[in-house]
């Protein structure tokens, strides 16, 4: 019978099938361990409090672990990180793992939630800060503003994720969604509500291409300083304006063609 730790640092084995594949060596290398023990916790802890779904378990280390490690091939080095909504601390803690060199805040507005962060940071001996709150509230962003890159996973649509999360960067701070295969009918079809919340430069990215199984997909969006949104969006209203131009004179043009052969 496999038996589990209850401290959430615990270092007990895993049973054969929630061994971690090959490459997690190649994403944590030395601090393999680290993600094993928050694998651990994940499984036990994170399961029993409603953080993570009992049939989740199976496939936490390549739909959830690795899937949000590998979001680090998007990240410079030394980069300040605000994840907002982290829930069991998906992409913030893995990242931590595999990125030690990164500066990392987990935002997260349910107390359950942020308790079994903040046990597990401190049973492992992450440097990791957590803050209990909704990312649009004042403390947070007084607290967690001016990152480098905001992350975030499975929090919300890309419009309403834009207003959560331009507020937080730097201005040039990226903004990086981890979305599914829809990724890019995501951005298609919220691309005005980015470039209204004060983004530009959108993109869909694949991250973990040769190390894990279905490479996650990142929207990854730019926060505009000011004045270029507004040199930006006069560039728009002019081509709009050609735009129209040219459709009246089309359109002027068919008319008078139309008037010379009803004559």
């Amino acid at each position: 019978m496999f038996h589990v730790e209850r401290d959430l640092g615990g270092t007990t084995a895993e049973p054969a099938e929630l061994e971690p594949p090959a490459s997690a060596a190649t994403v944590f290398g030395d601090r393999l361990d680290l993600a094993r023990r928050y694998h651990t916790a994940l499984a036990t802890a994170g399961v029993e409090r409603g953080l993570i779904g009992p049939r989740e378990v199976p496939r936490l280390w390549d739909r959830h672990i690795l899937n949000c490690a590998v979001l680090g091939e998007l990240i410079a080095e030394g980069a300040s990180v605000v994840d907002i909504g982290s829930g069991a601390g998906l992409p913030g803690i893995p990242l931590a793992i595999a990125r030690p060199d990164l500066r990392i805040t987990l935002v997260e507005p349910l107390l359950r939630r942020t308790i079994f962060l903040s046990e597990f940071i401190e049973s492992v001996g992450l440097d990791v800060t957590v803050v209990r709150g909704r990312a649009e509230q004042s403390g947070v962003m007084k607290e967690a503003g001016g990152a480098d890159v905001v992350t975030s996973r499975a929090v919300a649509p890309l419009g309403k994720l834009a207003q959560w999360s331009l507020p937080l960067l730097r201005d040039h701070g990226h903004m990086l969604a981890l979305k599914g295969a829809s990724a890019a009918e995501e951005l298609e079809r919220d691309g005005d509500a980015l470039t209204k919340a004060g983004a530009g430069n959108a993109v869909v990215l694949a991250c973990g291409v040769g190390l894990v199984a279905t490479p996650t997909m990142v929207i990854s969006a730019e926060r505009l300083p000011r004045a270029e949104r507004a040199t930006r969006r006069r560039a728009e209203r002019a081509v709009e304006r050609g735009g129209k131009a040219v459709r009246a004179a089309t359109t002027e043009r068919a008319r008078k063609r139309a008037a010379r052969k009803a004559k």
